[in-house]
């Protein structure tokens, strides 16, 4: 019972601390995540030029939310229908269940890497955020934190370094390379794409004509 007792008190601690950090971020303009932080601290350079949502083309917003999270305007955080379906194949999972939400709960409180305890931290600091946060306050935080390449942070930085202008300014074309690369920022180059990688673009500008329906939180 002392057990128990133990792990419920840590749980509580660590259930306000996320409260504590989500309420103190929430007013701070803008965030910095746990991996810039990382690099300043051993002296690597990080490029960050964050903006306002409305300073970010739609088109990169409706390349994103289709690319990572075409839910994100429904679920509260975690998207439980598709988690179940990654926890429940029989080969293993084959693919990340993330939302939005959840990636940006990574990046600001908890660490990179796979690790179940990760997991289980990301998922209630997730649904803490979209109880405190709109989701216009957590798709901009996301867009001001996301890597696009080694030391390259926020969608800003991302639009100079790659194609020499700024966020508001990109095309289709561009948001979405953008976009395919976010999965893996350091192999993946927005201005240098591989054919697999313009394929993926490909397919989310296609899936952007019809991105309206799924972009009505963000109004």
């Amino acid at each position: 019972m002392r057990v128990w007792t133990r792990w419920a008190a840590r749980g509580v601690v660590v259930l306000i601390l996320m409260v504590v950090g989500a309420v103190l971020y929430d007013s701070v303009r803008p965030p910095v995540s746990t991996l810039m932080f990382g690099r300043m601290l051993t002296g690597q350079t990080v490029d960050r030029r964050p903006v306002a949502l409305s300073a970010i083309a739609n088109t990169l917003v409706a390349a994103v939310v289709m690319s990572e999270d075409g839910q994100f305007c429904k679920h509260r955080g975690v998207d439980w229908s598709s988690l179940n379906e990654v926890v429940s194949d029989p080969d293993g999972p084959s693919r990340g269940a993330s939302t939005l939400t959840m990636q940006l709960a990574k990046n600001l409180f908890l660490w990179p890497g796979r690790s179940y305890l990760r997991k289980a931290l990301e998922i209630p600091t997730a649904l803490l955020i979209e109880v405190i946060w709109s989701k216009r306050r957590i798709l901009q935080a996301y867009l001001n934190v996301a890597e696009w390449g080694p030391g390259v942070f926020g969608a800003e930085a991302a639009a100079q370094q790659h194609f020499h202008k700024p966020a508001s300014q990109l095309s289709r074309r561009e948001a979405a390379l953008l976009a395919t690369s976010l999965p893996n920022p350091i192999l993946r180059d927005a201005a240098r794409p591989t054919r697999h990688q313009r394929t993926l673009a490909a397919t989310v500008q296609a899936r952007m004509a019809s991105a309206e329906p799924w972009l009505t939180c963000l109004r």
